[in-house]
């Protein structure tokens, strides 16, 4: 009588784990939201010799003359000025006109005072993430005092090799902040990589409900829909000396969750009201684990 074999039963495929999702990322803009100013207007305009009123008004005038994105003006403009005025400008130039940026009060000492607190919160199992999103220049922020504590910086950059003078290689409009948004989201954060294609929520590293998006105005606004309609947060500010109407506006139409100055120090009502906020990605962190051993 033949032996019988036992067919052994396939496992089926290996199922992938799903990512911890135990970091928070906090993201910024940079010009009236970390700095009081445009970040251009410490170094780059003094430097050809031109007023801030009168080139910002400048751009507006070009841009609508000529249809074009103002974004993409201003990048063109500061260097067509530069050129007019036989003053070369490089890219380590500007990377080292960064150190002339001045921040808002505590600025510099805020995403180390983020990260312990998360840690303390959390007893060391979550982290945190600084990301910048803006349409500054990244090659100024590169020179900046808070440039290495950014997990990765998404700014508008030049091309300095072309024609003999630099032209925009990625611009960053208002509305194109929230790719970068979905990029930290789906964990794509290499700008070259496509981010359309459909990923599962359960594989996506940092679900919005465990962002919080800081800006200064109308200029966010895309970018805190986004964040809040997938159920993140967002915070409005505004420098000392300017006022609070437009935070206050975004505050009564649902846009944020809070406004605060742009005052980082310890103890500040940002200060305060982000740990707020911390405090509950953390309890839903729980919540969702808890649920998980079910």
């Amino acid at each position: 009588m033949a032996k019988q074999t036992t067919k052994k039963r396939s496992k089926g495929p290996v199922k992938k784990k799903p990512p911890a999702k135990n970091t928070i990322a906090l993201i910024y803009d940079f010009d009236g939201t970390l700095s009081p100013r445009n970040m251009q207007e410490y170094a780059f305009l003094p430097k050809i010799g031109m007023d801030p009123g009168k080139f910002w008004s400048e751009v507006s005038k070009l841009s609508i003359e000529r249809e074009a994105e103002p974004l993409i003006t201003y990048m063109h403009l500061m260097y067509q000025i530069a050129k007019d005025k036989n003053i070369e400008i490089k890219r380590d130039d500007l990377v080292a006109q960064g150190r002339d940026v001045e921040f808002c009060p505590g600025v510099e000492k805020w995403f180390g005072l983020m990260e312990a607190y998360v840690k303390k919160q959390s007893s060391g199992l979550v982290n945190v993430r600084h990301y910048l999103v803006s349409s500054g220049l990244k090659e100024i922020v590169e020179g900046t005092k808070i440039y290495p504590h950014f997990h990765n910086v998404f700014a508008s950059e030049y091309f300095f090799d072309a024609y003999g003078l630099p032209y925009p290689k990625r611009v960053i409009t208002d509305t194109s902040k929230t790719q970068y948004l979905f990029r930290i989201n789906k964990g794509v954060e290499d700008v070259n990589l496509s981010i359309n294609s459909h990923m599962p929520e359960k594989d996506r590293p940092i679900p919005f409900s465990q962002m919080i998006y800081f800006g200064d105005g109308e200029t966010d606004v895309p970018s805190m829909a986004v964040t809040r309609q997938n159920n993140g947060f967002a915070i409005a500010v505004y420098p000392k000396e300017k006022p609070a109407d437009i935070c206050k506006e975004l505050f009564k139409v649902g846009r944020v969750d809070f406004y605060a100055e742009a005052d980082y120090t310890k103890g500040s009502d940002l200060h305060l009201r982000t740990c707020l906020l911390i405090d509950k990605i953390l309890s839903d962190i729980k919540v969702r684990e808890e649920k998980e051993k079910l």
